[in-house]
């Protein structure tokens, strides 16, 4: 009796030492990925404030860093279990959290292919006929971003309904979704509906996105075939900003794609599998937070923006030096 006591006071020690570290991993992931996307929406911010021309890939890089923030903080909130934080959240906190989290990975989605069809029309030569798409101006871009809220807001509706905090419900009867909150047990019918709507969006918009790389890569490749030829006729080229900011976004989708695929993957293995494997369970959440909090430092390091943001603060501090030593 007394070695079953230790052994089970083992395995409670081990399974908090576990469940710390995996809120201070959250907690790291959170605050990186949340200043990293700070740091990119302030940037093209300041970028669309201070310049002559507002591009539209500014706006939907701003739109993006956006949608991420609110899916970093939303996924963190349901994680401070592991820092003995006791429920905070009641039923309309747990439907509001869960609920943005939802559609802002909808949003993620949406966006992301956004991206990556605009940033091809953008660099698609002028005689092709996607150049006829290309926007006019960069506000013609904000009627795509209500049309994703109120798509994405209304295919997770049925959250607003299922979605109770564990202070209200009887733990027995529910299935989990969280530290905090839980899934009420929904009809078939309905999770069908929306769980097909949920499929066909994503279907759609990476479809979409996988068509606009895979051009994105053919004019690059043909970009980089002319850079050679000129370079063998010893002459001097520069790569044009729109093809470096193709690059980007094209490494940008790379992670979405890995991320998207990887999330895929466990899910399904955890739902088809018949034992509950912790470390699987804890991946797939590491998972659903990967590009949301990488992606912008995937944009910082390809597109030089922290070394840009220092060379120009930089600059401003030497000339008010100059001006003073004067």
């Amino acid at each position: 009796m007394f070695a079953s006591w230790i052994q089970d006071f083992l395995s409670r020690k081990e399974e908090m030492v576990l469940k710390y570290i995996k809120g201070v991993i959250f907690l790291f992931l959170t605050v990186v990925g949340t200043l990293g996307n700070i740091f990119v929406s302030v940037k093209y911010l300041f970028s669309l404030l201070e310049g002559h021309e507002k591009k539209p890939i500014h706006f939907i890089l701003i739109h993006l860093a956006f949608t991420n923030i609110i899916s970093i903080l939303a996924k963190g909130l349901l994680n401070l279990e592991a820092f003995g934080l006791r429920n905070f959240l009641d039923d309309i906190g747990c439907k509001i959290i869960v609920y943005l989290e939802r559609v802002a990975r909808g949003l993620s989605i949406c966006t992301s292919s956004l991206l990556t069809v605009v940033q091809t029309i953008i660099i698609s030569p002028r005689t092709s006929g996607w150049r006829r798409l290309r926007p006019k101006s960069a506000w013609h871009i904000l009627p795509f971003f209500s049309c994703f809220w109120i798509f994405n807001s209304l295919i997770s509706m049925n959250l607003l309904y299922y979605i109770k905090s564990t202070n209200s419900v009887n733990l027995t009867q529910v299935k989990k979704s969280g530290n905090y909150c839980y899934f009420l047990p929904e009809s078939l019918i309905t999770r069908w509906i929306f769980l097909i709507l949920m499929v066909l969006r994503d279907a759609v918009f990476q479809c979409a996105m996988g068509g606009a790389s895979g051009y994105m890569v053919f004019l690059l490749h043909k970009h980089h075939q002319h850079v050679l030829y000129l370079q063998n006729s010893k002459l001097l080229y520069r790569t044009p900003p729109e093809l470096r900011a193709a690059q980007s976004v094209l490494l940008l989708m790379l992670c979405f794609v890995f991320f998207y695929w990887a999330d895929c993957t466990f899910t399904l293995f955890i739902s088809i599998s018949s034992r509950h494997n912790s470390l699987i369970v804890n991946i797939r959440e590491f998972l659903t937070l990967g590009y949301a909090t990488f992606s912008p430092l995937v944009l910082i390091h390809s597109d030089g923006l922290l070394v840009g943001c220092w060379h120009a603060h930089w600059e401003k501090l030497r000339k008010c030096l100059s001006h003073l030593s004067v």
